[in-house]
């Protein structure tokens, strides 16, 4: 509850008396990536797209960008613009029909702030005044001064596992909505009721941490291995200046170009957070505040305690292709209060947490984004939790230096196949990374890491085929190999980020390196096909396949397959991939 005050407080202090034009954001997993990532990359020195690796993205920004392209395909001359040299023109030809046809989808779902009329994008048959004024919105209020988008969210996957006898499901029913007020004021929601029962391996990651990956509070549904959660979120946005965004609410967030983020994922829980975003001139730059819940114990019916973690990402676009981000990060327990010092605009945690004589867990980064050729994109993350060059120089597995880093590249249109994309990532995270001396300040939330899946001490290679032969269908394929070093008779190696980095868990002060501790080796590949029958409705069936090898203790070594189909209407996929 303080923390709540103290960031409303923050809201209304920053918020002027006059607002200028605010932004909603796109959805987690929303099929809008594909077209963006594309262009960015064609685009190659587009001074919007570039700031890509602050998500969700704002979708005021890149609607305009994608509407300005839109108009060059159409051979149509902006006001003030030069249809031989411009960045949209170049661009415009290179998009193939399936890029073509999902620059139209991109408007088409964003209705709002498309200014062209051309583009509004009416349904041939609506319903009445409200109803399916568009093929994207079931409810539409398109006015002057009110927007607002309502639709109904659907998922229901059956599957089946090799060797289990239970029946694997996903029955996902909710809503979804967004809308402005007055051009001053953004707001969305999206609330939806869930149950499911996944592959053995998710049961299993489930009672051991005691969370549904994604999910907050659940409960067990009917057999084993059934789950009952809600996934509920939504948040307002404003504009403090002409420069500044801020959004507060309960949603999730991400920090990079990757298929993982060392820094920030959107694979735990939804967290309370206000965020800031200036934009202007060559810098994007972000703080964001969030209250977490620490390590527990599912069942009780108590209050969950609290703890708070604060962020900074500062992105410069350097030259014509390069983006360069700094980003800190520092996550504390205090007893029922934030400590206001952390609500510090400006970068530099380490200081404050030092003054304050506290032993809080503060991270620090470095992120690149580079696209070369027209084709490529290069990327990568450096995250330091501690580090000592002595102890590195000699090379000792001193447990203290935590460290990870990820290195990444994008390839479209490949080898002159056109939506032909391949992705190869490599992820390395130290024993002991994200963790702390005690187990509140630990990089995690509601029993999840806040960052990487896996925790720690691992490495991991990631492969990413994605080809979209024509504008309704998707073919997709992955294939994850990690090695990680596990905890031998509890006795932590630095891979559960939960468990506190001192005596007794961790028992010596040497001889970590990644892998140490019970080696598992894991391998996970999966296939999806996809079709777009109607406007945001998919038919998908897909095939998973993982094997974990433990090469000293065969027990552990297992393997299995599983095969799904399903239908899905205005939400993400749910995948576990890890």
């Amino acid at each position: 509850m303080q923390f709540n005050k103290s960031i409303l407080c923050l809201s209304l202090f920053l918020s002027p008396s006059i607002a200028f034009s605010q932004t909603t954001f796109l959805t987690q997993g929303s099929k809008d990536r594909v077209i963006l990532e594309r262009m960015e990359i064609l685009g190659q020195t587009d001074s919007v797209l570039n700031f890509s690796k602050i998500q969700p993205l704002s979708r005021k920004s890149i609607i305009q960008k994608a509407e300005a392209l839109a108009m060059k395909i159409d051979a149509i001359e902006p006001v003030g613009g030069n249809s031989q040299t411009s960045s949209e023109a170049l661009l415009s030809k290179k998009l193939s029909k399936a890029d073509k046809y999902n620059l139209n989808r991109l408007l088409m779902n964003n209705r709002e702030w498309v200014t062209e009329s051309r583009y509004k994008f009416a349904s041939k048959k609506p319903v009445g005044k409200n109803f399916y004024q568009s093929p994207a919105n079931m409810f539409e209020v398109n006015n002057a001064d009110f927007f607002l988008a309502v639709n109904p969210v659907i998922q229901y996957v059956l599957s089946k596992e090799k060797d289990n006898d239970q029946n694997l499901f996903l029955n996902t029913r909710g809503v979804s909505l967004r809308g402005r007020i007055a051009d001053k004021i953004g707001f969305a929601a999206y609330v939806s009721e869930n149950l499911e029962r996944p592959p053995m391996y998710v049961q299993q990651w489930v009672a051991a941490r005691q969370a549904v990956p994604g999910a907050g509070f659940y409960k067990d549904f009917k057999d084993p291995g059934g789950l009952d959660y809600f996934d509920a979120r939504g948040y307002i946005s404003f504009n403090a200046t002409k420069f500044i965004d801020i959004s507060f609410g309960y949603d999730r967030n991400f920090i990079g170009n990757g298929q993982r983020s060392l820094f920030l994922s959107d694979f735990s829980n939804n967290t309370l957070f206000l965020k800031l975003n200036t934009r202007i001139w060559k810098f994007n730059y972000q703080n964001l505040f969030m209250e977490l819940v620490p390590s527990h114990r599912t069942g009780a019916d108590i209050l969950l305690p609290k703890k708070y973690a604060a962020m900074h990402h500062l992105d410069i676009n350097i030259g014509k292709h390069l983006n360069i981000g700094l980003f800190e990060g520092v996550v504390f327990g205090r007893k029922d209060h934030f400590d206001f010092g952390y609500l510090n605009p400006v970068i530099f945690y380490r200081s404050i947490e030092q003054q304050n004589g506290s032993f809080d867990n503060s991270v620090a980064g470095l992120d690149f984004k580079a696209n070369v050729a027209k084709r490529f994109q290069v990327y990568g993350q450096l995250m330091l939790d501690e580090f000592k060059l002595s102890e590195l120089k000699a090379n000792s597995g001193w447990w203290a230096n935590k460290w990870a880093i990820q290195a990444g590249v994008k390839y479209i249109d490949a080898f002159n196949i056109k939506n032909l994309d391949l992705q190869i990532e490599h992820n390395r995270v130290r024993p002991f990374t994200y963790s702390h001396r005690d187990s509140v300040a630990n990089y995690s939330h509601y029993n999840q890491p806040l960052a990487h899946p896996l925790g720690a001490n691992f490495q991991e290679t990631i492969g990413v085929v994605r080809y979209q032969p024509a504008p309704k269908w998707l073919i997709q394929g992955k294939l994850i190999n990690y090695k990680q070093g596990n905890d031998i008779n509890n006795e932590s190696f630095g891979s559960n980020v939960f468990l506190p980095n001192i005596p007794p868990y961790r028992r010596r002060d040497d001889g970590y390196n990644i892998g140490s501790g019970l080696e598992t080796n894991v391998l996970l590949g999966s296939f999806l096909l996809s079709y777009e029958w109607k406007e945001n409705l998919f038919f998908e069936v897909s095939a998973l396949y993982r094997k974990t090898d433990v090469p000293t203790n065969s027990l552990l070594s297992t393997n299995t397959s599983v095969i799904s189909a399903g239908i899905r209407w205005n939400m993400h996929r749910r995948e576990f991939e890890f």
